[in-house]
């Protein structure tokens, strides 16, 4: 018996929607399609870093403490890391433009609520909606914006996607600095909201014909539940810990304990479930374990670094949150001038050697900071971010380029998604750290220093030294303890930068135990 005939339209050829999902854009329609996306990469970026220095007016206008309102930027990270595993499964499940558009959407409605926010917790609570559905947003910006170039200029669309991830930590500390000191702090999440909808209209009506194919996938839902849970409880517990005594308050106990079960039930199930939501086989790679130790643990302090500077500044030399911003503006115009030339250097030399610039660059860049003085000025708080700027522009490509050696493509998204998760939460977990070590390392000065001074000659000799300039004797009194105040918190940040400086170099060695990169790269899609 005859069969029926197919179609002519498989006969002749893919469908017009495949074909224009496929077919590269070009002119007009290129450049605004491209700016939509580096745009929507650009706010998710800023909205990482928009916050630090502007958490001490944060912190005012809401009625808490600075050391609390770090609950600010670490909820945002936290949400985002945990969120990222899940972008893989969406974009096969639902297709990269549509999960793409949807979580910029839904970004900038979170940032409309965190501009509304009424207390810390209500900002707090919508900080980690805002992280939670931003966690497509790079990997799908990144993915989307190589699907629209021709292959030849493929360069061209890293590029601008690299550019933007590297500008967008500049604009946020100025942006933010800016916005704190002359309007409501509310407008540094309140800036999204125009930029958001005209990102989001812009790529949907223009990409939602080239869709990726979707396929129905399992998706690991004990694991995500158990991932959010340890993730979840062991930041909570770093957060509480540094104004609840730590494992001398029963909650504090009861966090570690959920979060020290839940992370080994996760690490079980991931290990032996068919379609885990984190491949944590990849680790068997030297490569990949080595290099993203090393990734995490050098963003991480990195990532301390950039937070505790503009509170320093703001809360103990008087800077404004502009002013803070600016002291670290120049380290990220230094790494995108100099990103061009790590990216062409990095086809041709061992990524090792990158990598070292970098870490030594960081440690340099710390010991620098460790000299600083309540008296430094605005030149001498600069200069060692701008040997700072040197290791941004190679840290990042040097450090991928080594953990992603050797993976197979059918894996790449998996290990650059596992890679994201990893960093990311690295550096939320350290963000509570250096702030907690900050406060505890001000107390033991500040005891050490009233034990040297105390009620003695010295104490004296400045107090009738003040008294002689016309203050009264409270007053006078008052003025010494501040000066001590602000020389324990001095010397509690001059450990912190001479402490990373030595992680920094002891980093520099775990790099040498990974194996030369069979090749260089540049940055990779991921989904």
């Amino acid at each position: 018996m005859a069969t029926a005939a197919p179609p002519a339209r498989a006969a002749t050829g893919p469908s017009p929607d495949a074909v224009a999902a496929m077919t590269p854009l070009a002119g007009g329609r290129l450049a605004l399609v491209a700016f939509a996306l580096a745009l929507g990469t650009f706010m998710m970026v800023l909205d990482t870093t928009i916050a630090n220095v502007s958490l001490p007016t944060i912190a005012g206008n809401l009625g808490v403490s600075s050391d609390v309102s770090t609950w600010i930027v670490t909820a945002f990270a936290v949400a985002n890391g945990i969120s990222v595993p899940l972008t893989g499964w969406l974009m096969r499940r639902f297709g990269v433009v549509r999960v793409f558009c949807t979580s910029l959407a839904l970004f900038t409605i979170a940032s409309l609520l965190c501009g509304i926010a009424w207390s810390l917790p209500s900002l707090i609570a919508f900080r980690v909606l805002q992280g939670g559905v931003s966690g497509p947003m790079m990997p799908g910006s990144q993915a989307l914006l190589i699907s629209i170039f021709p292959s030849e200029k493929r360069s061209t669309a890293l590029g601008i996607w690299s550019m933007t991830t590297l500008v967008a930590p500049i604009m946020g500390p100025i942006l933010g600095g800016y916005i704190s000191d002359n309007y409501h702090w509310s407008w540094i999440f309140l800036i999204n909201i125009p930029f958001g909808i005209f990102a989001a209209a812009i790529c949907w009506t223009n990409l939602r014909k080239r869709d990726t194919p979707t396929v129905k996938v399992p998706i690991d839902t004990i694991g995500l539940a158990l991932l959010i849970l340890w993730v979840g409880s062991l930041q909570i517990m770093l957060d509480l810990g540094k104004n609840a005594d730590w494992f001398n308050d029963p909650t504090i106990v009861v966090l570690a304990a959920i979060a020290g079960i839940m992370f080994i039930a996760w690490l079980i199930w991931e290990l032996t479930d068919a379609n885990p939501i984190v491949d944590l086989s990849l680790f068997r790679s030297r490569n990949f374990a080595i290099g993203n130790i090393a990734f995490c643990l050098g963003y991480a302090v990195f990532f301390a670094n950039i937070l505790i500077l503009p509170l320093w500044l703001q809360t103990q030399l008087g800077y404004t949150a502009t002013w803070a911003g600016l002291v670290a503006a120049p380290s990220g115009v230094i790494a995108v001038i100099l990103t061009p030339f790590a990216a062409r250097l990095s086809g041709k030399i061992d990524a090792r050697i990158l990598a070292s610039v970098a870490f030594i660059g960081f440690a340099v860049s710390y010991w620098m900071r460790s000299g600083y003085t309540t008296t430094a000025s605005f030149g001498d708080l600069v200069m060692p971010l701008l040997v700072q700027g040197v290791s941004m522009a190679t840290f990042f490509l040097s450090m991928l380029t080594i953990a992603l050696d050797r993976i197979p493509p059918d894996r790449m998204p998996s290990a650059t998604g596992l890679s994201n998760f990893t960093r990311i939460v690295a550096g939320s977990f350290a963000a509570s750290i250096v702030t907690t070590a900050w406060d505890r390392r001000e107390t033991l000065h500040q005891a050490r220093l009233s034990e040297a001074v105390g009620d003695g000659v010295p104490f004296q000799m400045a107090i009738d030294r003040l008294q002689h300039l016309g203050l009264t004797a409270q007053q006078a009194a008052g003025a010494v303890t501040r000066q001590m105040i602000g020389q324990a918190y001095l010397l509690a940040s001059t450990d912190l930068f001479r402490i990373s400086a030595y992680l920094s170099a002891a980093l520099l060695l775990l790099v040498w135990l990974c194996r030369r990169p069979a090749g260089g790269g540049g940055p990779v899609a991921a989904d």
